[in-house]
């Protein structure tokens, strides 16, 4: 069996659709496609489809991936342009790779993640990340399935800067400056989100944005030892007669 790996991107509306409902048009957009899904055995057979790293619903994202097992060889640019026209608009095709050894989810160690703060002062982002970086260790409290949570979200974070954005959007535009954070995030157990890393900006800080973020998800994959910076997860998968070579996670990389 032949397993294709894909890379997709979750954009602008789409990114409130939940990780269930995105399954569920992912498997329609198989089927349209005419890829040549693999099933699982037993009673009730399922498409062997998997999903590694999900962006949690709300946030959108340039790098989630997800495995398709086939019973029939597949060009992978092909299942890519039949993939994405299959696909509904916000959920896009970016990549496909055919599968080599060992498995993706263990690729994807670090996220790099773009929070927007539209009005928020960036002074105060400021003095409010540099007291987050000097902390050995900020505990926040998250509601989970189980109830109530504590952890440590300083641990977790590798990289946190802060910019001011140019507004791309009328709408951004009206809502005057927005500061921008960007965050390199270890894939940690329980995870840290970027919601987490605000909760502690708060608490070390009382630093608040005026209204709620707009966070993307740019790239996630390994951490490369020698430059610290995040690899691409696909590059040990990548076919060179493409006429591409492994590149950073966030570049589309040959085809």
């Amino acid at each position: 069996m032949q397993r294709l790996r894909v890379r997709y991107a979750k954009r602008g509306r789409l990114r409130f659709t939940s990780h269930r409902d995105i399954s569920r048009a992912v498997e329609r957009a198989v089927r349209r496609a005419g890829i040549p899904v693999a099933y699982s055995a037993g009673f009730s057979p399922h498409p062997k489809i998997s999903y590694a790293g999900a962006a949690p619903t709300g946030v959108a994202s340039e790098a989630e991936y997800l495995e398709i097992g086939v019973t029939a060889p597949c060009d992978p640019e092909q299942v890519r342009s039949s993939l994405d026209g299959s696909l509904p608009p916000g959920l896009d095709v970016i990549d496909v790779v055919e599968a080599g050894q060992g498995g993706l989810a263990d690729r994807l160690e670090v996220s790099d993640w773009e929070v927007r703060l539209p009005g928020a002062d960036r002074e105060l982002a400021e003095v409010a990340v540099e007291k987050f970086l000097a902390e050995g260790a900020v505990e926040v409290e998250r509601l989970t399935k189980k109830g109530p949570r504590r952890f440590d979200a300083r641990g977790a974070v590798l990289g946190l800067t802060v910019s001011e954005g140019t507004e791309r959007t009328a709408a951004q535009v009206q809502r005057g400056p927005c500061v921008i954070l960007r965050m390199v995030v270890r894939h940690m157990t329980p995870a840290v989100r970027p919601d987490d890393v605000l909760t502690g900006l708060r608490l070390v800080a009382d630093f608040a944005p005026p209204v709620p973020p707009e966070v993307t998800r740019l790239a996630q994959g390994p951490l490369d030892a020698s430059t610290g910076a995040l690899a691409d997860p696909l590059g040990l998968d990548r076919d060179t007669t493409r006429g591409g070579e492994a590149g950073p996670a966030g570049e589309h990389v040959g085809g």
